[in-house]
């Protein structure tokens, strides 16, 4: 008998390049592991509100809430079970082939994922904020306030992470899975941590 999967629950910001990558690992750990993701989103966005932020991070900050209102209005009106996909096609278009974030390139993810381009509409509005608040409190508070995305949760524990670059493909992917799970559910851990040396690497 085969062993049923666990669900992972990924909470991400379409904007955020680190996000994406561990994304692409879990596609890859879904493979070669019993794990199911289910999606949600969280905002970069509102976790920064009232904080003081570098100019250019400003601008960004701004701009990130156009994708994440359209991420959660299509959830809202069609269901969990399209995020995976909507954000497949987001995030193909703003990390590997770094197109803007306009109308242009959202109705265009939205057409790839079958979904109404009024959609779009969602980015300039605050209609589906309360739902976007409810669903970034609910990751973050699982994690605390001081990190940011992609939180993970299995298995009743919760953590902020991986960092990675790039995501690890096949059982390089499932042994990375193996080795989270047993550190994040060790009671006492809490974080192991080294510097950057490289930028994000989409493949």
């Amino acid at each position: 008998m085969s062993e049923q999967p666990v669900t992972a629950d990924f909470w991400f910001d379409p904007k955020c390049p680190w996000a994406w990558i561990t994304s692409r690992w879990m596609l890859e750990v879904e493979r070669v592991r019993p794990v199911r993701v289910r999606w949600h989103v969280m905002s970069l966005a509102v976790l920064n509100e009232g904080r003081e932020l570098p100019e250019e991070y400003r601008a960004a900050i701004a701009e990130a809430w156009k994708p994440v209102r359209v991420a959660i209005a299509a959830e809202q009106r069609f269901g969990n079970e399209v995020l995976g996909p909507l954000y497949t096609a987001l995030g193909e278009r703003f990390h590997p082939r770094k197109e803007p974030v306009t109308d242009e390139t959202i109705r265009s993810a939205l057409a790839e994922t079958g979904l109404p381009e009024d959609l779009a509409r969602a980015a300039d509005s605050t209609d589906y904020d309360g739902a976007l608040r409810r669903s970034h409190k609910d990751g973050m508070d699982r994690v605390g306030y001081e990190v940011g995305t992609p939180v993970i949760s299995v298995n009743g524990v919760s953590f902020f992470g991986p960092v990675i670059s790039p995501a690890p493909t096949g059982e390089q992917a499932g042994r990375l899975w193996d080795g989270v799970l047993l550190v994040s559910s060790t009671d006492g851990f809490y974080e192991l941590k080294r510097s950057r040396d490289r930028d994000p690497m989409f493949g």
